[in-house]
């Protein structure tokens, strides 16, 4: 798959653009989007990488083009489980309802920058170092493990703790604590102060870092190309804005979510491993040979088993909660309106 540097500029430009338009049509008045408003704009989001995927496919065969769901799937499904984090952020720093639009916005922004400079990275990597994909399985794979033992069950919400970027800010910039409608900075004594509101917008964008910890892998995973990589990214990321306020209490239904993708986190570890032993060229693994018995696991299989084991989770997280409800057990997360 050879991606021509006028593709790359189109693509970017058209991020960007989606990024503008959001923030023009939605998010520059600030309000509370309604349930009709987020669920189209939501559909409007999944429906442009839908129309993608298919022009990918037509110009770049259907194999990439699986490659491009299976990723955009999975990328999704992440962002849905990264969205109770965001959701214990705005509570910590007690967002107004009014102003969570513009803060998600500018957050999604810092995280398409960051994990451009991921995929950049990792692609560098993996051109140059096959056995990174040893490493990329392997922590996968861990990752999946430590998601399947948490526990989920606890009915004590999560705490939030700032993360060494935030309090390298609040110790090097002066900070108020009290918000300014939607204003970054406000002038204070005659001294420029930042507001809570460009405080929880570092927290989002950079506690994004540490999902892409795991969710760039993964991708990898799933294709080479980093084309394919950063488009999956860019609309898993672009809609999420509007996932958040569509799924609002939904989220604390989704009781399995994690379990089930710990079960594609690992599915997708072991897949990258078998691709290592494939093209290995590590000294003590095989006399620096590739492994020719280690089986190969075709993309189409890869979808199946994603789509299959998130429909399952999704499922029994709502059989459950219905007969949690049934049998009066309370769900006690908090909602983007808190």
């Amino acid at each position: 798959m050879s991606v021509e540097p006028w593709v790359w500029a189109v693509t970017l430009l058209g991020v960007l653009g989606l990024l503008v338009f959001d923030f023009y049509a939605h998010v520059r008045t600030p309000h509370a989007p309604t349930f009709r408003e987020a669920a189209v704009w939501s559909s409007v989001y999944i429906g442009l990488a839908i129309v993608f995927g298919i022009g990918l496919t037509i110009v770049w065969g259907g194999a990439h083009g699986t490659e491009f769901f299976a990723g955009y799937i999975t990328e999704k499904s992440l962002s849905v489980d990264n969205l109770f984090v965001f959701l214990i952020i705005m509570t910590r720093f007690a967002v107004p309802r009014n102003y969570q639009q513009k803060v998600l916005l500018v957050g999604v922004a810092i995280a398409l920058v960051l994990r451009g400079l991921f995929i950049w990275a990792g692609a560098a990597a993996i051109a140059q170092f096959s056995w990174v994909f040893y490493v990329f399985g392997a922590f996968l794979i861990y990752t999946a493990i430590k998601l399947a033992r948490e526990d989920h069950d606890s009915e004590a919400p999560a705490e939030y703790h700032e993360n060494a970027v935030l309090r390298l800010v609040r110790r090097v910039i002066p900070s108020t604590t009290q918000y300014h409608g939607d204003r970054l900075t406000v002038v204070e004594n005659g001294r420029r102060l930042i507001t809570p509101m460009l405080v929880v917008m570092l927290a989002i964008g950079s506690t994004d870092v540490l999902f892409a910890l795991d969710s760039i892998p993964a991708i990898f995973g799933l294709t080479k190309e980093p084309y394919i990589v950063f488009t999956t990214n860019a609309f898993a990321l672009l809609g999420l804005r509007q996932l958040y306020f569509l799924l609002g209490g939904l989220l604390s239904r989704l009781v399995y979510l994690s379990e089930g993708l710990s079960v594609v986190l690992g599915f997708i570890g072991v897949k990258l491993i078998l691709e290592a032993l494939h093209t290995n060229e590590v000294p003590f693994i095989n006399g620096g040979e590739h492994v020719s018995w280690a089986p190969e696991i075709p993309i189409w299989l890869s979808l199946t088993v994603i789509l299959g084991t998130l429909t399952v989770a999704t499922v029994a997280s709502l059989l459950k909660t219905r007969s949690d409800r049934r049998n009066g057990v309370d769900e006690q997360v908090p909602t983007p309106d808190a």
